[in-house]
């Protein structure tokens, strides 16, 4: 076949596709953390408790915490999956996040008896529960956020899978706040940063070989 004939050919094949925006994939991510929240609060899996929590400062101080690490590190994969967009800039305003976020964990915690109980705090039967569920919440927006690296043209897939990881990671904890019957400032600094330090790992090293352009 002749080149012209069969590049002829190939050009005729070619079908227009939509362009990706990132207001669009906001708005995709939006609505599958709107469904994912509404399952399981219809589900009837909020804790039991939550009038009495939502007076407590430390309740407040882990919904506050995990949506707006989930905002921003959301908010720089959906922009780094522009070719020309890195996220090193962004995932250094979410380290800084991440460390203040803890800091006011720290001195909500300052207030507590002494730190001779710190192990039996961490309660670990149900520590490790709480890691387990945390992770599996964070796999629907782990998928949507892969699916839209995979459609994008990251440069740095590294950094974004980094950023996608802290944003699954985040929300899926942020959700499980609604079931988390545990507020005490040093149990979730431990168990709310193992479970997200898992999924962003996992996406770490998973992400860029499965959206590989």
């Amino acid at each position: 076949m002749r080149t012209d004939v069969l590049i002829d050919r190939l050009i005729g094949e070619l079908k227009p596709i939509r362009r990706r925006t990132a207001l669009r994939d906001a708005i995709v991510l939006v609505v599958l953390g709107a469904v994912e929240l509404g399952l399981f609060l219809a589900l009837g899996l909020m804790r039991p408790d939550m009038p009495m929590a939502m007076h407590l400062p430390s309740f407040w101080w882990k919904l506050a915490s995990l949506g707006l690490i989930a905002l921003v590190s959301g908010t720089v994969a959906i922009v780094s999956l522009d070719p020309v967009r890195s996220p090193r800039r962004g995932l250094r305003w979410t380290v800084a996040l991440i460390v203040g976020c803890l800091a006011i964990g720290w001195i909500l915690d300052a207030s507590r008896d002494g730190y001779s109980v710190l192990l039996a705090r961490l309660d670990w039967p149900n520590g490790v529960q709480c890691l387990s569920t945390m992770v599996v919440l964070s796999m629907p927006a782990f998928v949507g956020l892969g699916l839209l690296m995979r459609r994008g043209a990251p440069t740095d897939d590294g950094g974004t899978a980094l950023a996608a990881g802290l944003a699954a990671a985040a929300w899926g904890a942020f959700v499980f706040v609604f079931a988390c019957p545990f507020d005490d400032p040093f149990y979730v600094a431990v168990w709310f940063s193992l479970g997200c330090g898992t999924v962003t790992l996992f996406a770490r090293f998973t992400l860029p070989r499965l959206t590989r352009w």
